[in-house]
């Protein structure tokens, strides 16, 4: 009886969790992907054993088809380092539109 009421509560609050795979882990995926697609299996069938949904596998595919293990990690570095840029730029503006205001008098 408990381990029902368990189940249902984590269906309740939206799952087990998602797993998080590291750039390393994805390209790995993808190439067993691409030697299972090649031996004739169907892209539902590799998903499945691979643990992810078709529309990850796409995703991706998009994302990190044809990459090497060091492009993907350059890649997620460099959007990190967007991300904190694009935080500093609007700080940096709202400051600007602070002293602005401030500084005619309109507060």
């Amino acid at each position: 009886m408990l381990g029902i009421s368990l189940d249902r509560d984590l269906r309740r609050e939206g799952g087990m969790g998602r797993q998080r795979y590291t750039p390393e882990q994805i390209i790995g995926k993808l190439r067993e992907a691409e030697v299972a697609l090649a031996k004739g299996r169907t892209v539902v069938e590799v998903v499945r054993t691979l643990g992810i949904t078709e529309q990850t596998y796409y995703r991706w595919r998009a994302e990190y088809g044809g990459l090497k293990v060091e492009q993907a990690k350059r890649l997620k570095d460099l959007a990190r380092e967007n991300a904190r840029l694009k935080r500093a730029v609007a700080d940096l503006t709202l400051d600007k539109l602070i002293l602005k205001e401030a500084a005619e008098g309109n507060f």
